[in-house]
């Protein structure tokens, strides 16, 4: 059987607290081994994304940035993908066209300085910048009421934007999600391997569409995060949960799918 993987990354693959992978590194091992594609699916930026796949050594496969917004295509360097051109610069076209006191209920990580992306992430100041560095989709807080809400909404979405809430920001997109992307790979995968399996596996609610879409589903165990409802799929247990947290849980269901001792 033919395999490939989808992973979500904060909270899943790596660790929530540490962000590190070390636990999970014999099931890499073990894709590597037998060259099972590895996709990368997070909210994460292109430019953020582009360092960890080349120090997990799956250059060579596409990777589901800013929470499906966009791909990174395999061997692609950020670089290529920026231009006055981009997904970005149509939202930021559109916000800036926006009547003024609707958009003044709107502020994305474009109205935020470096020093203000890290003071509302959390992240370093240099993980700011790679943050801030968007290609596809535009995370924000809205400040305004249900009332005003629904205006912004008709507003961008009558110019083909899509607003979606997270856990904290409010992201406008051209709305193609993880399961949308993930599904047009395996369109491509499919021409060179017609039987292959797909594997998806992540810890939150931006996961779900990613799940169910998957042949095989793994919801990992996040005690710090909102445990997600029952799935499509979990009654038949075609999507099973892990007892273990993130890359631990994550090296655990690879070798429960794909065979072997999980410290091989």
């Amino acid at each position: 059987m033919s395999f490939v993987i989808f992973t979500d990354l904060d909270g899943t693959l790596l660790d929530h607290a540490s962000y590190s992978y070390a636990p999970a590194k014999p099931a890499l091992a073990l894709l590597h081994k037998l060259d099972i594609p590895l996709i990368l699916a997070s909210s994460k930026t292109a430019f953020e994304i582009a360092p960890l796949r080349n120090e997990l050594g799956f250059t060579h496969c596409p990777a589901i940035v800013e929470n499906g917004a966009g791909l990174l295509p395999a061997h692609a360097d950020p670089e290529s993908l920026a231009g006055a051109q981009s997904d970005y610069q149509r939202i930021r076209t559109i916000l800036d066209a926006m009547p003024a006191q609707l958009r003044a209920l709107f502020t994305g990580f474009g109205d935020w300085s470096i020093e203000e992306i890290a003071h509302n992430t959390g992240l370093s100041k240099d993980n700011a910048a790679l943050a801030g560095r968007r290609l596809f989709s535009e995370p924000g807080l809205f400040s305004g009421n249900a009332h005003q809400k629904q205006r912004f909404d008709t507003y961008i979405e009558e110019r083909g934007l899509k607003a979606r809430q997270g856990g904290r920001y409010y992201t406008l997109s051209f709305g193609a999600t993880k399961a949308d992307q993930m599904l047009g790979i395996l369109k491509e995968l499919s021409l060179a391997t017609p039987s292959i399996t797909s594997i998806a596996l992540g810890d939150a609610a931006n996961d779900i569409e990613m799940l169910e879409t998957a042949d095989l589903g793994v919801i990992i165990n996040n005690p710090e995060g909102k445990p997600l409802p029952p799935l499509s799929g979990e009654d038949e247990g075609r999507i099973i949960r892990t007892q273990e947290p993130g890359p631990i849980g994550w090296n655990q269901a690879i070798f429960d799918f794909i065979g072997g001792p999980a410290t091989a």
